[in-house]
């Protein structure tokens, strides 16, 4: 059978199961349907085998083992799985909450939103019907008041005058869709800012709640009565856990079916679970209003200084103040939203665990638990916190015990089971008592463990494995400890059941084993991978001479049309150089020295006066030289 087929053949289960109990008077939903048709078939005593097709006779039983369990009202267990199923599909993250909530405001807004975005108006009327429209939309996207409201009409109608009056709406006509969005968004934000400060100077402020002193009384109320349903529940679970414990102690005795007990203690468990989740939340929109509250009363101060008696305020000023005032009161409307939807939840779980309470009521469990010492958490983990596990009496290789002074972050551990004893929940078949980690945190197989007494730990770490299966063995009989304990990764590694009854054991799925590869990546990540690496030292000595040679060019810059006469640019030329010529060879040239003869420099005597002739005696360059007599000559052979 192919995927696709063995789909459809659930789906039309699901529809029949689902079909057959509307007929009985009883509406499921098909999540819950399909949450028992898992529970069904993992459960051991009914003997379904998922490793081959189901026959016909099998999905007829499945169908009327499914439609039993569902029609049974007085089961703990079903109890405990329709709260799992309906926390799941209503409860998500503080995030995933607002986004929803203004994904649905939104969706709200659009039909109105469209009218102005896509509107033509072109006569006086149609625009003052703009007008009008537009006022609405600020105060429903605000949530300031009623629309229908004459007195928060006109109230808002004059705080977007002051900022977008009707003479503007030919240039708001003429812009897109998107900017016509835009500007919606930002009209909506300075209005709500401009009403919320003139409530504060007593100016205004019709229609709006005082969210902050609303939240105040709010959240103290809700914490209270989320804490009372904590003690109730545990109240509960401190009593079915003692009858359990004084079942397995001594022989069994008349009285409630400890079966029944286990579903019922595990319902309140379950509770306390969600509940303190639900817990913490509300506590985080108590830090969350305080803070707001700061912020609301610094950003009052900063408007009042700004503005005061002034009768013009730029807007560059105000308007982002105006602003930051609505994003913060949009926030108190987030808190008041999830606060809301968190009091929805808590009260919708309190008919999950109406069942136990009116099967086990306080005339009901009086009888049995004379005697006996009904022991709170607190109580246990006192009476064990002078134990300790010595590590010297137990050494096992790939067993390490973690202690409170010698792990850093030991309160951060994950523990396995959410906290409850291993040891209890596979030695005593499904009880849950809280574990205390000061004793010492078992770590297997990267896993962590926790117990409620030296001994139940000591005995744990004697076979690990052997109790685990029993934990995954007890969680098929009540699949709802799955989503309690935590299972879910435990079981995508286990097969349900198969065939072989004289085990009596969980079967784990083969190890198939093969030849394979796998290939690892140089950089598996692409931002640590550095492009200019280079190896090759050749590569890098033409980059530094290259890098070099740049020292002789000249660099410029130059302005475009766009930037002609916007910044100043600047040119720079390294300075010239003193550059040589060099010639072929070295030359030169022999000129004749230049000689002078003054004559008549003695006179010629008394009658005849003395008379300087200069003569120049310089050999001209184009005769030769005079040799002269005197010069020695080479002597002749």
């Amino acid at each position: 059978m192919s995927r696709a087929q063995a789909e459809s053949v659930i789906k039309n289960i699901i529809r029949e199961i689902a079909q057959e109990c509307a007929g009985k008077g009883q509406a499921v939903s098909e999540t819950l349907v399909a949450f028992m048709v898992k529970a069904v078939v993992l459960d051991p005593s009914n003997e379904f085998n998922v490793d081959r097709t189901l026959t016909k006779d099998d999905v007829q039983k499945l169908i009327r083992l499914c439609v039993d369990r569902l029609m049974d009202s007085r089961s703990p267990a079903l109890d405990t799985v329709k709260m799992q199923v309906y926390f799941d599909m209503n409860y998500t993250t503080r995030a995933d909450f607002l986004d929803e909530h203004r994904r649905v405001l939104e969706s709200r807004l659009l039909p109105v939103i469209r009218e102005i975005t896509d509107s033509r108006a072109r006569t006086r009327e149609e625009l003052e019907s703009l007008y009008r429209k537009i006022v609405s939309a600020v105060l429903l996207r605000s949530g300031l008041g009623s629309p229908t409201d004459i007195a928060v009409v006109r109230e808002a109608t004059a705080a977007l005058q002051s900022v977008f009056p009707q003479t503007e709406l030919g240039t708001f006509m003429t812009l897109t869709k998107r900017e016509k969005e835009r500007q919606l968004t930002e009209l909506t934000m300075i209005v709500t800012g401009i009403r919320l400060f003139n409530k504060e100077c007593g100016k205004g402020g019709e229609g709006i709640d005082d969210l902050p002193a609303i939240l105040n009384e709010a959240i103290p109320a809700t914490t209270q009565s989320v804490d009372g349903e904590i003690q109730g529940t545990l109240q509960s679970a401190y009593k079915y856990t003692a009858l359990i414990e004084e079942m397995h102690k001594g022989q069994p005795k008349e009285g409630p079916s400890i079966q029944l007990l286990k579903e019922a203690l595990i319902n309140t468990r379950q509770h306390e679970t969600f509940l303190r989740i639900i817990l913490n939340d509300v506590i985080s929109c108590a830090h969350q209003v305080g803070h707001l509250q700061g912020q609301l009363a610094i950003r009052m101060k900063q408007l009042q200084a700004t503005v005061q008696s002034k009768t013009a305020v730029p807007t560059a000023q105000v308007y982002p103040q105006f602003i930051h005032l609505a994003q913060l009161w949009s926030s108190f409307q987030d808190e008041m939203v999830l606060l809301s939807v968190l009091s929805n939840i808590l009260a919708s779980l309190e008919p999950f665990t109406r069942g136990h309470r009116e099967l086990f009521s306080d005339d009901v469990l009086v009888p049995y638990l004379e005697g006996l010492s009904v022991k709170t958490d607190k109580e246990r983990i006192e009476e064990t916190s002078s134990q300790r596990v010595n590590t010297k009496d137990y050494q096992v290789e790939g067993h390490d015990w973690l202690f409170l002074d010698t792990t850093k972050n030991f309160a951060k551990l994950r523990l396995q089971y959410r906290g409850y004893c291993a040891y209890s929940l596979g030695k005593y078949d499904r009880l849950l008592l809280p574990a205390n980690p000061e004793i010492g945190v078992l770590r297997f197989r990267e896993h962590y463990y926790a117990f409620s007494s030296k001994d139940a730990a000591y005995e744990f770490a004697q076979n690990p494995q052997e109790y685990i299966a029993m934990v995954a063995d007890g969680a098929k009989k009540s699949p709802e400890l799955i989503q309690l304990l935590e299972l879910h990764t435990q079981f995508s590694t286990i097969t349900p059941y198969s065939q072989s009854r004289e085990a009596g054991k969980m079967i784990e799925k083969p190890v198939t084993k093969c030849d394979s590869a796998s290939q690892t990546d140089t950089h598996i990540l692409e931002s640590n991978i550095v492009k200019t690496y280079e190896w090759n030292e050749w590569e890098l000595r033409r980059k530094a001479i290259k890098l070099a040679n740049l020292r002789t060019k000249v660099t410029h810059a130059m302005q475009t049309h766009g930037s002609n006469m916007r910044r100043d640019n600047e040119t720079q030329v390294y300075l010239p150089k003193d550059q040589n010529t060099q010639t072929k060879r070295d030359n030169y040239s022999n000129v004749s020295k230049p000689q002078v003869f003054l004559e008549g420099l003695r006179g010629g005597g008394m009658s005849v006066p003395t008379a300087m002739n200069k003569v120049d005696l310089t050999v001209d360059v184009s005769e030769p030289p005079i040799v002269s007599q005197y010069m020695v000559r080479p002597k002749e052979q």
